[in-house]
């Protein structure tokens, strides 16, 4: 199974709660075992691991690692019951936890693993690793006295994280700098956002970029942001889901809450005890704000993702653009096991607000199948996907109201003003557009564009010595005008590809993807300039699902308009 799938795998959880210990859970459980053909006595199944367990240990010719068979075991368990129960060791629960709080303990610094090493893409503000001075391009070379250079970004990750108030070594090589900088920070906890980027994307128009889970503090975010955009003159929004992989159920509603009128039912939850009666989550925003709203998703936009989509949808007070989401309908809770470890459980699944299972197929058993998708249009992260220059707008008068091109699975169902969807499948987007397509190509560039922009902000072109960055300015408002790639850019890459020999570009090649060269220069330098939020930016602007979101606004407007006056959609 490939890295990516187990990354999915580990991040697409909804948690309804944080509830007890195992003990608790055995002793609701009935005293059997329900198979196929028979009836299991829960003793007996306990006797036969225990005296497996014995065998193994009393005739296995090797050593036996009792803790990692138990892991199996547990997790084998798990993985009979449904994709989505899973078992957490010490270290991942513990993970899990912290990205439930919104917050790690590290250094903050966002990585990137490139051909030769993994390097620093930006620090985060305010954190010890802004406050030491890692700056973009910084490669790593050694973390407490280790060997990092061969290291992935995994690696790296783990070996920087540690114990609130211990210190990391750190040793980095800088172009532009014969000799390594070595740091040593102290480690704090360090922030993780769900809203990565909120900004005037367009001159009324709020562009938020909800990309980061549903944590904690995901609904105060929102709030906040919705409270400063409103204060820029924000007249409309596009809220961006896309890559989120869903989290904690309560801010789900209250995200959903922020843009439905109150007492509507944001979504449905049914169980086998919790839920055995169903239970209906409404919205509890007294009067909100009726802005037009579009929602962007993606295939990776899951659980509690699709929860927020499909009460948007279902309701329609906004339109869906983008991909069909993933299909996550299934709850989890977490339960702590003895020694730290602990398990998410699937206790319930949940319903859109018009009764739509959301949950896609699992009965095949592949975990690998039910994870990967095998689609040509293969996304990266949004806020590092090679995106197309901007496109002709089209005129949004002249579009027929959008209606849902359903899957072919999962009963249909009618929303509001006669509108159908389908369940079983995830949310199918109101208006379909693919991400920009990732051509190898393409991969080269923005590759040969990282290395390249590493030289330029250390000031090693004569010439274009005004685009040295010292020091990353993270409250920069970004304009247009920001470190344009001018000619002289151009040239200075063009020069660059051909003394390095790895980077496998010819100049024709160049020619053939310049708007792309530009696009991804200016990423990396403003990257470089003014961290990650600023540099996303860039690529948001050339977005094609984006930029079609943005001329959907007025058709959002209008299906809102004749739902709320009962008007029949057209």
């Amino acid at each position: 199974m490939t890295r990516k799938f187990g990354i999915v795998a580990l991040a697409l959880i909804v948690t309804a709660t944080v509830a007890g210990g195992m003990a608790d859970i055995v002793k609701k459980r009935p005293s059997t075992v329900r198979g196929t053909n028979k009836v299991v006595a829960s003793r007996d199944v306990t006797e036969n691991y225990q005296e497996a367990v014995k065998v193994i240990g009393a005739e296995y010719a090797g050593d036996v690692d009792y803790e990692k068979a138990t892991q199996a075991a547990i997790q084998g368990m798990l993985w009979t019951l449904d994709p989505h129960s899973m078992y957490f060791p010490r270290v991942e629960f513990n993970k899990l936890k912290e990205d439930q709080d919104s917050r790690l303990i590290g250094i903050g610094v966002t990585i990137l693993r490139h051909r030769d090493g993994v390097y620093v893409q930006s620090a985060v503000e305010g954190t010890p690793a802004a406050r030491a001075g890692l700056r973009y391009g910084d490669r790593f070379v050694e973390v407490d006295g280790k060997d990092a250079r061969d290291w992935t970004s995994e690696q790296v990750s783990k070996n920087v994280r540690g114990e609130r108030g211990e210190p990391v070594r750190i040793k980095v090589e800088r172009a532009g700098s014969q000799t390594p900088y070595t740091y040593t920070i102290v480690r704090e906890a360090v922030p993780l956002p769900s809203i990565r980027n909120a900004y005037m994307i367009r001159p009324g128009t709020a562009y938020i970029g909800l990309t980061g889970g549903f944590q904690h503090t995901t609904s105060d975010e929102l709030r906040a942001s919705l409270t400063r955009l409103k204060a820029q003159g924000m007249r409309q929004v596009v809220l961006d889901l896309r890559g989120n992989p869903g989290g904690l159920l309560d801010q789900a509603i209250d995200v959903a809450s922020e843009f439905l009128p109150r007492g509507q039912t944001v979504v449905s939850v049914r169980g086998r005890t919790e839920y055995k009666e169903p239970y209906i989550y409404r919205s509890t925003v007294s009067d909100p704000e009726d802005y037009p709203l579009v929602v962007l998703i993606n295939r990776n936009s899951a659980s509690a993702s699709e929860i927020v989509a499909g009460a948007i949808q279902d309701h329609g007070r906004g339109l869906v653009v983008g991909q069909t989401s993933f299909g996550k309908g299934l709850v989890q809770r977490v339960f702590q096991l003895p020694f730290g470890t602990g398990l998410t459980l699937t206790t319930a699944k949940y319903y859109t607000p018009y009764g739509r299972s959301l949950q896609r197929d699992y009965s095949s058993g592949s975990l690998y199948d039910y994870y990967s998708r095998h689609e040509e249009d293969e996304e990266l992260p949004p806020t590092k996907t090679p995106r197309a220059p901007a496109q002709t707008a089209i005129d949004p008068v002249q579009q027929p109201m959008p209606m849902p091109t359903p899957p072919l699975t999962g009963p249909a169902v009618q929303t509001a003003a006669g509108r159908v969807f389908y369940g079983g499948g995830g949310i199918t987007p109101d208006i379909d557009v693919k991400p920009f397509q990732v051509t190898p190509l393409r991969g080269r560039i923005a590759e040969a564009a990282f290395y390249f922009t590493r030289e330029l902000a250390a000031g090693q072109f004569p010439g274009l010595e005004s685009y040295r960055i010292e020091k990353t300015n993270f409250d920069h408002n970004l304009r247009q005008s920001d470190y344009p790639i001018t000619d002289a850019v151009v040239k200075a890459f063009r020069e660059f590809v051909q003394r390095d020999g790895n980077l496998g570009l010819q100049s024709a090649q160049i020619d053939e993807e310049i708007d792309f060269v530009r696009l991804r220069i200016r990423d990396e330098i403003v990257t470089a300039a003014y961290a990650s939020d600023a540099g996303a930016r860039v690529l948001l602007d050339s977005d094609p699902q984006v930029l079609r979101a943005l001329e959907a606004l007025p058709e959002a407007k209008r299906l809102a308009e004749s739902i709320k006056s009962g008007t029949p959609v057209s």
